[in-house]
């Protein structure tokens, strides 16, 4: 079986590290999602959709702010109260770096749950 989000952040993960300013991802609505939370956070620049014969793509533009990203699984169910927990597990220090979330709003970041006092299932982390 294919998981198309872990290759996805693999790849970011990849180019980061060599240092390369842009690389192709697979399109689906998850993997926009979670580029456009890390547009928030401004983790990446953009990213632009292309077709490649029959198959969607995403071009995105690395911006080199991410020292390391990754996905978690399983994927922890998780409330307001119980962030703080995760956060010192996947992020290297308090306001340096976010989880990325799936709430039923939509994909959030950390700094976004606390806000809206919401929860959902953890998905990915970066820093």
């Amino acid at each position: 079986m294919v998981d198309r989000f872990s290759n996805s952040i693999n790849t970011i993960k990849t180019h980061e590290i060599v240092g390369k300013e842009e690389c192709v991802l697979d399109s689906t609505k998850l993997i926009k999602a979670v580029l456009d939370a890390m547009i928030r956070e401004s983790y990446i620049e953009s990213y632009e959709e292309f077709s490649e014969r029959h198959a969607k793509k995403l071009r995105v533009k690395l911006s080199k702010r991410i020292n390391d990203i990754g996905v978690i699984k399983p994927r922890f169910s998780i409330n307001k109260d119980m962030l703080q927990k995760y956060e010192s597990r996947y992020v290297p220090s308090r306001d340096f770096g976010v989880l990325i979330i799936s709430t039923p709003q939509g994909i959030m970041t950390s700094r976004e749950i606390k806000d809206k006092n919401t929860g959902g299932r953890l998905l990915a982390y970066v820093y």
